[in-house]
């Protein structure tokens, strides 16, 4: 398969969103800093190529970035939150506007086709929408007191600065999902993307940029750190200003980020691995499942928290189910994430590949089967080094490779005899993020559904495991952090919980009866 980026016109998109061929590595808004870091390179896994370098941060540059978000938060909190709303629906706009621009840029820099990176954008899109909204839902409750002229109720206030930690496979979504919110709740956000896409950062903070402007929002509401851990990594973590650090990645980083930020009895939010799998019933619409199966582990290259990566299939529909899969995965094609022909790009770099490769070399080893693909592609079309080919193996849920969490399109297959069987198999694992049942009998899906059913924090029926909506809250169990974040009510870990009681009486008394007289 042929790159042909040509076509896509990747230096205008750089060109309307702002990207230099240096650019800054910090902002408190609308503005830049003078940085004065290493220089970070971006390359595309997708053809190899230097898209744009970034001049980083430096601990000097994060302590000015803290001391403007701490500042304008005393002035933020007090905006009233449908006005903090309308902030954000002007962002939503602008990321309308810049739809495609930013969309291609996503695909170009972290190697997803390009239909995912304008998927990408639209979560953005859509959970500016849907915050915009909470900023009038922002609920208390109000309770009944025991004293006579007494009333109760609880209120919701912001934390302060949010700390945003987001990983290379979503460069773009996750600081939405958790900026959105977190702006409407009253708080400042510093932003911490990963070193590996660092250029779709930029690209947001430029598009947001003229809505801050044009709305005098202090500087230091929205900000920006590109830096390396070396200079903002534990001292970020440790730092008692920032209340709440939500962390995107994986469940090492994830351990490491709730230890240190715990130490300080600080707030986490942590989104880590996923494991996910899809049950296959005798009794399921097989073309339905396929096509999930197929989108879950290929899309993003494997390289979604939510991929699906092992299938539990009755032994009855094994075999049948196995051949239409082989033939869908002969069907697929692989190349520049740019091409709209293609439905997988490459992995994101050549450390991706190497962990691909491993686990491979693990399968064999524990007596597992590669049936499918495995090949690392080479040649016109593939000189970046980061193309393998989807893989289906058979193997055991035991297996040490099959309980991680391999960020590369390996699908392991298994089969079961009872749905008693299938759900052992379904929860033996440390992750619990994304789960599915394909069964058209309501006995098997309500019971999947159930307490005794998947541990996930997601689990669907007749629906993949990859590509949730934002207007459920997205999080899981067990090793994947137990975090929530985007819909539902997620919105509250982004603020402090407060009970008030107010005497309107001319009396004191005292909860429970007690009797304290002077």
């Amino acid at each position: 398969m042929k790159h042909n980026h040509e076509k896509m016109d990747i230096q205008g998109v750089l060109q309307r969103l702002g990207i230099k061929d240096l650019n800054k590595g910090a902002s408190t808004g609308a503005n830049w800093l003078e940085t004065t870091g290493t220089t970070l390179e971006s390359y595309s896994p997708g053809d190899g190529k230097l898209i744009g370098s970034v001049q980083q941060g430096s601990r000097d540059d994060y302590q000015i970035i803290m001391d403007k978000a701490q500042e304008a938060f005393k002035s933020w909190r007090m905006v009233p939150a449908p006005h903090r709303g309308e902030i954000v629906r002007q962002m939503g706009l602008e990321l309308r506007k810049h739809k495609e621009d930013l969309g291609m840029l996503v695909s170009y820099e972290m190697g997803k086709v390009y239909q995912e990176g304008l998927g990408e954008v639209q979560e953005m899109i859509d959970i500016a929408d849907f915050a915009v909204g909470m900023s009038r839902q922002l609920y208390g409750f109000t309770m009944h007191s025991e004293r006579t002229r007494h009333r109760m109720y609880d209120q919701y206030h912001p934390l302060g600065v949010v700390g945003v930690i987001t990983a290379f496979n979503f460069p773009v979504a996750v600081w939405a999902w958790n900026t959105m919110l977190a702006l409407v709740a009253g708080n400042v956000v510093l932003w911490k993307p990963s070193s590996k896409v660092p250029l779709c950062a930029v690209a947001v903070h430029n598009i947001i940029a003229d809505v801050l402007t044009k709305n005098e929002v202090p500087e230091g509401v929205t900000n920006l750190i590109i830096g390396s851990s070396k200079h903002i990594g534990d001292n970020f973590l440790a730092d008692k200003r920032i209340p709440l650090i939500s962390c995107t990645g994986s469940t090492a980083v994830g351990r490491r980020v709730g230890r240190i930020v715990g130490e300080r009895l600080g707030r986490t939010l942590l989104e880590l691995g996923g494991n996910n799998a899809i049950i296959i019933s005798d009794k399921a619409d097989l073309d339905m499942a396929l096509r999930a199966t197929v989108f879950g582990a290929v899309g993003t290259a494997g390289q979604r928290c939510t991929s699906t990566r092992r299938l539990i299939i009755h032994e009855a529909i094994y075999e049948t189910f196995k051949e239409k899969l082989v033939k869908a995965y002969e069907q697929i094609r692989i190349g520049c994430p740019l091409d709209p022909e293609v439905l997988v790009g490459p992995l994101i770099d050549k450390t991706a590949v190497e962990g691909f490769k491993y686990a491979l070399e693990q399968v064999n080893k524990e007596g597992g089967k590669i049936i499918y693909g495995g090949q690392l592609l080479e040649g016109e079309g593939y000189e970046s080094g980061n193309y393998v080919t989807p893989v289906i193996a058979e193997a055991e849920n035991h297996f040490h490779i099959v309980q991680e969490e391999t960020f590369a399109p390996i699908l392991y297959l298994m089969k079961y005899k009872t749905m008693d069987e299938a759900i052992a198999l379904h929860n033996g694992v440390p992750q619990g993020l994304s789960s599915a049942i394909f069964s058209t009998d309501m006995r098997e899906t309500e019971r999947f559904m159930s307490h005794e059913g998947s541990d996930c924090g997601i689990a669907n029926v007749n629906i993949g495991t990859s590509g949730a909506e934002i207007g459920g809250a997205f999080g899981g169990e067990k090793d994947t952090g137990g975090g929530r974040e985007s819909g539902s009510d997620a919105w509250k870990v982004y603020m402090r919980r407060q009970t008030n009681t107010i005497n309107f009486s001319e009396e004191l008394p005292l909860a429970q009866g007690i009797k304290f007289e002077l």
